[in-house]
């Protein structure tokens, strides 16, 4: 273990036993200590099982869009899925509607760059976030690799979902099912939490990451008094190089869960912190269970993801692999309660390196239908067994 990542370790475990030590805070007082998020209640909120619905959701808050459309994604496809979305971005300026469009310049490959241009010629606002330049590793890392979808400030879409055909059809088109992701719709205060979030990529694409000055809620405030407080609370976490955000809040929930920690992941290679993090929980009858793909869409991955899985399933971790298409949500379920929906994968490349984004909900409504959703994957996946 690096020195950097020992340090990382232990003063998150410091960090987290001292949240938890004493009287309990609120998991949203924790959560905004912990991975500096932003934190709102009263949101409405729908789970997005796959591409299909999230297109659907997607599709029809762009049509309604009134003021401004704000989109940021990792995967820009130039195919049927991708040529509707840009029509629909079309069709929204032309309403008088200000669309912006974010995407990372090395996920975008193999969309070539007229793709986009034609999207300007029509009115929308077109950036691709960090192409090659002098940098260490050509410009190459970090990557920004949130997928979210806003409108007008007021709804919008986050998850593990780019614009492509293999989240509608498959990769091979109509000919197998569309790959397993899940994405989450909110209506409320989180959507201008997104918002926000968008606004500092652009300004980061444009080289002024130091004009907009970070807005967090305090979690003392009014809005998070408990008596206040509407059942769908979110937090949007916003996942920094070199900060670690949502591993924190992973162990925050693997500290804190009584029940059950259930975890989908399409490339799951945890850091030393995060195992242990869940194999501590599993070792005090926590129900700890992992869902990851057998299929991957570059072969390699396999072999590099499976040779983590042991230490887990000494400790009491149960893994299932995925039997269908390729499985590539990020999401998990806490005591049927706590609920992240998002871009991060459990890996260095996702928790240390790359731009990402996650919705970390408390709501037992949601909750519930999560728990309902992964255990319908669990019958659709094979469990590991040493």
């Amino acid at each position: 273990m690096s020195h950097s990542e020992a340090s990382y370790s232990v003063s998150s475990s410091s960090l987290i036993g001292s949240l938890l030590a004493g009287p309990r805070p609120s998991f949203s007082r924790a959560l905004w200590r912990i991975a500096a998020a932003n934190v709102s209640c009263g949101n409405r909120l729908r789970l997005l099982r796959d591409g299909p619905a999230t297109f659907e959701a997607m599709l029809d808050l762009i049509a309604n869009a009134r003021e401004s459309v704000l989109y940021e994604g990792y995967i820009f496809r130039r195919d049927a899925v991708g040529r509707e979305f840009a029509q629909a971005f079309e069709d929204a300026v032309r309403r008088g509607v200000r669309v912006r469009v974010l995407v990372d310049w090395f996920g975008r490959i193999p969309t070539p760059v007229s793709f986009f241009r034609e999207l300007q010629r029509s009115g929308v606002e077109v950036r691709l976030f960090s192409p090659p330049g002098l940098r260490p590793w050509l410009g190459l890392l970090p990557r920004d690799h949130r997928k979210l979808l806003v409108v007008d400030r007021r709804a919008g879409v986050t998850g593990g979902i780019g614009i492509g055909e293999e989240w509608q059809y498959g990769l091979i088109r109509r000919r197998r099912a569309p790959w397993r992701d899940t994405a989450i719709e909110i209506e409320g205060d989180a959507a201008r939490d997104m918002a926000e979030a968008f606004e500092k990529m652009w300004d980061r694409s444009l080289g002024r990451s130091a004009s907009r000055p970070r807005l967090v809620r305090a979690a003392r405030s009014s809005h998070l008094n408990a008596r206040f407080h509407p059942p769908a609370l979110v937090g949007i976490v916003e996942g920094e190089p070199g900060k670690f955000r949502i591993s924190r809040a992973l162990q925050l929930q693997a500290v804190a869960a009584e029940r059950s920690i259930w975890i989908a992941s399409a490339y799951f290679a945890p850091s030393l912190a995060e195992i242990e993090a869940l194999a501590g929980a599993a070792r005090d009858g926590v129900d700890v269970r992992v869902l990851v793909p057998s299929r991957y869409d570059h072969v390699w991955l396999r072999s590099l993801m499976v040779s983590g899985y042991r230490r887990l399933l000494r400790n009491g971790v149960r893994i299932w692999e995925w039997r269908g298409e390729m499985m590539h949500a990020k999401s998990s379920v806490v005591d049927g309660r706590w609920v992240r929906v998002g871009s991060t994968d459990f890996n260095p490349l996702g928790v240390a390196i790359n731009y990402e984004l996650d919705a970390v909900i408390e709501d037992t409504a949601i909750g519930r239908e999560a728990e309902a959703m992964f255990l319908e994957d669990l019958e659709r996946s094979s469990e590991i067994r040493l």
